[in-house]
């Protein structure tokens, strides 16, 4: 099956005087690793969350396995896992408590694979929310997301803030989602150096505005000097003019 998953023409999407998303187009094929990456700010949140149908298109369109996500949200909900940056979780809840709860909303929900991540991630099932780590969160975050073995799994800059290892975990997390046939990952993030060790297609996004979209490869391979292939971050820098933020830890 080679239709899209993500399907985006001409989205436009304007906050008063500002333009978020300028005439933005995108396809995302079944069973890749989609990487969108940009500096903060340059319209990668706000085309997720229309993705997601928190926003409603002003104009342009934006399909999600066919559906309309603001006009069927349960349809295209329920077949999605999702971890943003924010992470927020009911912080009275414990581990086990916040599992169960999630697990209700998800007709696919695959305990055995739940307990499987809750160990490989060392989350104790007694601790409350509120006590655990960023790391721990953003690893139950993900347990959530992934739990249900969703066809489309979307991070929004998943690893921000996060030491190096729970960084590494969530990319290992990726791969094992990807392998399972068919599945599809939505990768956004401006720690470029990540996104290059999994993405098979990346966009990169400016001001709003789409600058490059490709696959992996071709990029590399079109901005070859020689025998040299420059990296993601220094192609973004010949794109955008501007490098994005390091690495925390850097």
């Amino acid at each position: 099956m080679s239709e899209s998953v993500i399907s985006v023409s001409e989205l436009t999407r304007r906050f008063g005087a500002t333009t978020a998303l300028d005439s933005v187009s995108v396809s995302l094929p079944r069973g890749a690793v989609y990487g969108l990456v940009g500096a903060n700010g340059a319209g990668k949140t706000t085309l997720i969350r229309h993705i997601l149908g928190l926003l409603k298109a002003q104009s342009g369109a934006v399909r999600v396995f066919g559906l309309d996500p603001v006009a069927d949200p349960v349809g295209v909900l329920s077949r999605i896992g999702y971890l943003s940056e924010e992470n927020d979780l009911p912080g009275w809840m414990r581990v086990d408590e916040l599992i169960r709860y999630t697990r209700a909303f998800y007709p696919k929900w695959d305990d055995a694979y739940a307990e499987e991540l809750r160990q490989t991630f060392a989350l104790d099932p007694a601790a409350k929310i509120k006590t655990l780590s960023k790391g721990q969160k953003a690893r139950a975050g993900l347990l959530l997301a992934l739990a249900h073995r969703p066809e489309l799994l979307v991070l929004d800059e998943p690893s921000s803030g996060l030491d190096p290892i729970v960084r590494r975990d969530i990319l290992g997390a990726v791969i094992r989602t990807i392998a399972h046939e068919g599945r599809t990952v939505l990768f956004s993030s401006h720690l470029l150096d990540e996104v290059e060790q999994v993405a098979d297609h990346v966009t990169m996004m400016s001001h709003g505005k789409i600058v490059l979209s490709a696959p992996l490869d071709a990029i590399r391979e079109s901005h070859r000097a020689g025998e040299r292939v420059p990296s993601l971050n220094e192609i973004f820098v010949a794109h955008v003019g501007a490098t994005a933020p390091p690495p925390p830890d850097v």
